[in-house]
């Protein structure tokens, strides 16, 4: 093995210059620590590139071939990062298109999209959901991969087989070739473009073609091997399928991986969503007999079928969260398999569902069969299915990788070939590895955990590899079925289609890339070794992340994607940093460790926005709230110790000052604040602007024997004033309308004694100040089990993330306490169940236009907002491209830039139409949207006060 690259080969700086020249100067990266955390995909391999670069648009794109052509070296492209096989990493330029090109344009009414290579399947999805359309592909990384990897590695997924995957599923492409040349295959004329343009390159594919076609034997694999999914090599089955160059060449360009041509656009015919379904999961005695059962299902219109062999089946005991039919058996030989039917209608579905439970009765089936509706039931099922990644890979030992591996076989060899995979991880010693995947296609995914830095091992995971390769070749199958073939499987394209059609393959790679330039190594490669060349070693870090296995899920809810580094980097530049310090590169950490302050820490919003995407449950602030805490200025907390103190007071004097500073010309609080930032530093003193509200009133005081909830009225409310209404003054805020709404409902709340000195305690948990949030804990925790009667009544939070943050208040000192008896809710679930019933709407808003927030999304009360939204206006939207705004308190006044970053995408979709109403359900999320968008967001509880008098 060769150890990954540590130290990038240096770029001539006249190449530098180009790039800039051409894509604008902050197209090249010029962090060092960025740098290196962009040479981190999902997949077991590490290579530290020479450059980064983000270009901009196609036209960048072929400036950028041509430079880097010019200097004699080789680029990558780069999107999501979810690439397992090792196609997105290099050690010469990488081209980074995740941040520049997510354009989503529904044609036709959702029949056709036209897409960028940026956007994701989901936000594809997203934009077609409202027509009852869907792309084709359907993979499992769908929150995360992005167009781009998709066309480059001709995805498929859980339900669309061959027939609806990327390849079948392609109308047109806008493509640029190494040349420079850009290719727009919906031109009518775009074969004669070709030919004009590029002569040799065309008369080269109907050269090529001919030659595949005059061949029987190659007929015949090409007709063979892709009647299966299969990623490996390039697509050959376009020189049967297509006669023009063009269209051959754009179906090339299908599983190419980056190799052959950038693709800018693609338009994709969509597919119908089938709203109605069924799940059952059928458990066999043993694999042999689950996999028997197979094309019997397929007859019988499954949608999906999907196969656990006996150690998954094991594994998802070991959660706890398997179904009943799971968790009861004593699992020795047993296999199951997940099927699923789908309907346009209930009645279709239902039709399917009784055809296939007649089917069910037939199996051999050690527990009785059901399939169930039931969207919650149905949850649970898949649960199974998808929870195996997370406890495989979660559990793996500190230091060594996942690697998740896919294979096809025809159906008839599926049984034989799983029983002899198993066979093979015990004679290498593997355990826990496990087989799942989609059965109805002869395709399966296994798992291995491995750790790379150690020479006996890397020798067994060889051999076992070896053992493999020979293992699906003698069952006539593809080493890659949707994974694509990269670096890891690149050794092994000839002896899987012989001589004559890696020849082809090779001579198709020379006429469309002469110099060699898209993604050298990758896909073709003579170096039988390159498979275990460059692999990636996993340092041990901290323990919130050490279990990370770089898949990337957690970047598009990322709020600093755009301007620093999202989660998984945030992991990969500890393991940076980790893997310097091993070596003793002291420099180097040094270096990494200064930069980190900026990119990793001050502009991370601890949002945990990411857990909600991430497979294996981390939740990235955990580690920067305790970075900060370790790295905390002793006179900031003590400063901040003392204003816990007297928190009453401290509010008070931040809401005058904000209404003293409204009062002035804005530059004057701005030049002074501007000035402090100078001396104290940008993360200790806020930046005034002039969309800053003035201050808010005190926080109400209510006393009521009567009481069934205590109201907690939230201290942001009393700094920060309302936002201005379009007709002008401010109305009430979110806590004064908050009583109103309960009075006008007859719903009686009280408020805790002292609440002018009680806080939820995130100001100083989200800064690592520990000083300041052990007194306001201890004071608020105490208040508020008196005035709930030790925790008979329910405390009601008027800002969604006070809510949150007095929930993990109670959770951290319920170890040592009774406080673990303390309910909280927030404000908008309480209207919600409790008081909109009582209400009558007299002035309804016509439109709405609402931002849900991170908290909401992790008290799971969003549904409850747009509840609220709903009974006060018929036409309510949520932002496709919504997203935690990073005002994180008062970290948009810190940073604004990182609001102003995260927001952009949202902002430009709000100010796309007109709105009546603008709502939130938090205060400083309501302020950083005002700023982004200029249109005033308040509480939907401030809305509903007024819809309702």
């Amino acid at each position: 093995m060769t150890a990954p690259s540590t130290h990038p080969a240096p770029v001539p700086e006249a190449l530098l210059e180009e790039l800039r020249a051409g894509c604008g100067r902050d197209a090249v990266v010029t962090s060092e620590l960025e740098h290196r955390a962009l040479a981190h995909d999902a997949s077991h391999y590490l290579l530290q590139p020479a450059a980064v670069v983000r270009p901009r648009s196609a036209a960048d794109m072929g400036r950028l071939f041509r430079a880097v052509a010019r200097h004699g070296l080789g680029l990558t492209f780069r999107s999501g990062g979810t690439s397992l096989s090792g196609q997105s990493v290099t050690d010469q330029v990488l081209v980074d298109v995740r941040r520049n090109f997510r354009g989503v344009e529904v044609l036709d009414g959702g029949r056709r999209v036209r897409v960028q290579p940026g956007a994701t399947v989901r936000q594809v999805n997203a934009r077609l959901a409202p027509y009852g359309r869907k792309l084709g592909p359907d993979p499992a990384s769908e929150a995360a991969c992005t167009i781009g990897g998709v066309v480059a590695n001709n995805s498929s997924g859980m339900a669309c087989g061959t027939e609806a995957n990327t390849y079948r599923t392609l109308e047109s492409l806008v493509f640029v070739l190494p040349s420079g040349t850009r290719v727009d295959t919906a031109d009518p004329d775009a074969d004669r473009r070709l030919r004009e343009l590029e002569p040799a390159l065309h008369e080269g594919l109907l050269r090529l073609r001919d030659r595949v076609r005059g061949d029987p034997a190659s007929v015949r694999t090409i007709e063979r091997q892709f009647s299966m999914k299969n990623t490996m090599g390039y697509g050959l089955n376009s020189f049967l399928d297509h006669d023009e160059p063009v269209r051959i060449l754009e179906h090339l360009m299908v599983g190419s991986e980056g190799t052959l041509g950038f693709v800018a656009q693609a338009v994709f015919r969509t597919v119908e969503i089938l709203p109605f379904a069924s799940t059952g999961l059928l458990v066999f005695p043993d694999l042999a007999t689950a996999t028997r059962t197979v094309p019997a299902l397929v007859a019988a219109r499954s949608a999906t079928v999907e196969l656990l062999d006996a150690t998954s089946l094991k594994v998802s005991q070991r959660t706890g969260l398997a179904p009943a039919q799971i968790l009861d058996i004593d699992v020795r030989d047993h296999a199951a398999l997940l099927v699923e039917y789908q309907g346009r209608t209930p009645e279709e579905e239902q039709e399917l569902s009784a055809g296939a439970a007649g089917l069910f009765r037939t199996l051999d089936l050690a527990v009785p069969p059901a399939l169930t509706d039931d969207p919650a039931s149905r949850a649970a099922l898949w649960t199974v299915r998808k929870g195996l990644y997370t406890t495989v890979a979660g559990a793996r030992p500190s230091g060594s990788n996942a690697l998740l591996e896919d294979v096809v076989v025809p159906v008839a060899e599926l049984g034989e070939t799983c029983e002899q995979l198993t066979g093979l991880f015990d004679a290498h010693g593997y355990r826990d590895s496990v087989i799942f995947g989609h059965a109805k296609d002869g395709n399966v995914h296994f798992m291995l955990n491995e750790q790379f830095d150690r020479p006996d091992l890397l020798a067994r995971y060889e051999r076992f590899t070896e053992d493999m390769v020979a293992l699906v070749l003698d069952h006539h199958g593809s080493l890659k079925a949707e994974h694509g073939t990269g670096r890891n499987m690149a050794p092994f394209v000839r002896r899987q289609y012989g001589d004559e059609l890696y020849e082809v393959m090779v001579a198709l790679k020379r006429l469309v890339d002469p110099g060699a330039l898209l993604n050298p190594g990758v896909l073709l490669n003579e170096d039988p070794t390159v498979y275990v060349r460059d692999l990636k070693t996993a340092p041990t870090v901290e323990q919130e992340v050490d279990r990370c296995v770089e898949c990337g899920y957690c970047e598009p809810v990322c709020p600093s994607k755009d301007l620093t580094l999202t989660p998984r980097q945030r992991i990969v530049g500890r393991r940076e940093i980790a893997a310097a310090e091993e070596r003793g590169d002291t420099e180097l950490a040094g270096r990494l460790r200064a930069e980190y302050d900026y990119e990793g820490l001050q502009t991370c919003a601890v949002d945990g926005m990411c857990v909600t995407a991430c497979p294996v449950l981390i939740n990235t602030g955990d580690l920067v709230r305790r970075l900060r805490a370790e790295d905390h200025n002793r006179v900031a907390d003590a400063g901040w110790g003392a204003a816990a103190r007297a928190w009453g007071a401290t509010t008070t004097g931040a809401g005058l000052g904000l209404t003293a500073a409204k009062a002035l010309p804005a530059a004057l609080p701005a030049a002074a604040t501007a000035a402090a930032r100078a001396v104290l530093g940008a993360e200790h003193v806020p930046q005034y602007k002039a969309e800053l509200p003035a201050g808010g009133p005190p926080r109400p005081h209510r006393r009521d024997p009567a009481a069934e909830a205590v109201f907690f009225p939230a201290c942001i409310n009393s700094m920060f004033g309302t936002a201005a209404r379009p007709g002008g003054g401010t109305g009430l805020t979110a806590s004064e309308a908050f009583l109103a709404l309960c009075d006008r409902a007859g719903v009686h709340v009280t408020v805790p004694e002292g609440i002018g000195n009680l806080c939820c305690g995130t100001p100083w948990k989200s800064k690592g100040l520990p000083t300041g949030y052990a007194t306001m804990s201890e004071r608020t925790l105490a208040g508020l089990w008196e005035a709930t009667r030790q925790g008979e009544l329910p405390v009601v939070c008027d800002a969604a993330s006070c809510t949150e943050g007095l929930e993990t208040m109670s959770e951290l000192a319920a170890a040592s306490s009774e406080y673990h008896a303390l309910r909280f809710v927030d404000a908008v679930a309480f209207v919600a169940d409790r008081v909109l019933g009582r209400l009558t709407v007299s002035r309804p808003i016509e439109s709405m236009s609402l931002h849900p927030t991170c908290s909401s999304v992790h008290l799971g009360i969003t549904g409850a907002f747009e509840t609220l939204a709903r009974a006060i206006s018929e036409d309510v939207v949520v932002p496709k491209d919504w997203g935690c705004c990073a005002y994180a308190g008062d970290r948009g006044m810190l940073h604004p830039e990182f609001t102003a970053s995260a927001t952009a995408a949202e902002a430009r979709e709000v100010t796309g139409r007109r709105f009546d109403a603008y709502a939130s359900l938090n205060r400083t999320c309501e302020q950083g949207m005002t700023e982004a968008t200029g249109h005033p967001y308040r509480h939907v509880l401030e809305h509903l006060e007024e819809a309702t008098r």
